[in-house]
């Protein structure tokens, strides 16, 4: 693979927003190193405002890794600590055609980029994805990961539950030709969620091809706790309405799901309480769906996790539905302010 000019592979720059990912970057960052790729690569890790050790471990990646001619690692600053900005830093800091997003917490499978190289060159592509392969390392965590790769979790995206090639809406991270990213502007930083959606509706928008493959995986590890699952999908609904706001059209009837059952379930409970006990008949409904749905879910995981699968179920969609119901026409205008068109590819 490294024969002729003509057969050389290009050259690759894996970019990493980090913000306290102590628990996580040193491993992210070996299966990155450990790559069965044959090109050139480096990693730059854009660093937020940690209050853990992720600055000091990254120092220590940048020098173990300083005198190799493959895969050194350098950092960049993000004061704001905000996922966007530390992405068009390390886009602006890297120099490779192709650029591989990846998260500090994320783990790609061996043969990721090679692969993802080469599905750039056979589709066409501008940005290639896989799969979001969640792993926990306990119960709760197990039961996240159960619940994120079950439909009834958050529906029937390729990226959550697998399915066949093809083009799609958007991906997990992300494998991108720099020109696309270039032509585009990078990453709108008003998005402080929901940014990689709004990055890819503005590359199918120019006429780019956005391409899903199962042959990609990159590992995930879900949030550790109740409150931190709520709160990453709080903000994933709020940003979702947003984008909704800012590209019209944009919305579908999978996104409208956890708020219209949080509306209903919300209902029954006052038509229960105030009205007639039949309305509590909407928020028993749905804890069955979720008791049955969690036992498919959990096949083959321990008793532990499965008893706490309808409880990640339910923070998921509860959460989401709260804040995209909740989130602000102030906050979509300011980001409609700073809108910025599509980029026609050339």
């Amino acid at each position: 693979m490294n024969g002729s000019p003509e057969q050389r592979l290009p050259a690759v720059s894996v970019i990493m927003p980090v913000l306290n990912e102590e628990r996580h970057l040193r491993n992210s960052v070996r299966h990155i190193l450990e790559q069965e790729y044959a090109g050139e690569l480096e990693v730059v890790i854009a660093l937020g405002p940690s209050t853990d050790r992720t600055d000091e471990i990254a120092a220590e990646l940048v020098r173990e890794t300083a005198s190799s001619s493959w895969g050194r690692v350098h950092t960049v600053p993000n004061p704001t600590g905000r996922t966007p900005a530390g992405l068009n830093a390390a886009i602006k800091a890297s120099r490779h055609p192709v650029v591989v997003r990846v998260d500090g917490h994320g783990m790609l499978s061996p043969d990721y980029i090679a692969t993802a190289v080469r599905l750039l060159e056979e589709t066409g592509a501008q940005n290639v994805g896989g799969i979001m392969h969640a792993e926990g390392e306990n119960d709760w965590e197990h039961a996240v990961a159960a619940a994120m790769t079950s439909k009834i979790g958050v529906g029937n995206a390729a990226f959550h539950t697998g399915g066949t090639a093809g083009p799609a809406e958007t991906v997990y991270l992300g494998v991108f030709r720099r020109e696309a990213l270039e032509q585009q502007g990078g990453y709108n930083e008003e998005f402080i969620r929901a940014q990689d959606w709004e990055l890819n509706f503005r590359i199918r928008e120019a006429g780019g091809l956005i391409w899903f493959s199962p042959e990609l995986k990159v590992s995930y590890r879900p949030r550790p706790s109740v409150r931190a699952l709520a709160k990453q999908y709080k903000d994933y609904g709020r940003w979702r309405h947003v984008v909704a706001r800012y590209h019209q059209g944009s919305i579908n009837l999978r996104y409208l799901a956890p708020p219209t059952a949080l509306a209903a379930i919300a209902a029954g409970v006052v038509v229960g309480a105030v009205l007639t006990p039949w309305g509590f008949a909407v928020p028993a409904g749905y804890a069955a769906a979720l008791a049955a749905g969690s036992v498919p879910a959990g096949k083959g995981l321990a008793p532990g996790a499965r008893v706490r699968i309808p409880v990640a179920l339910a923070t998921m969609h509860m959460s989401w539905g709260w804040g995209f119901l909740t989130s602000p026409k102030a906050l979509a205008r300011k980001v409609i302010a700073s809108r910025r068109p599509a980029a026609v590819s050339r």
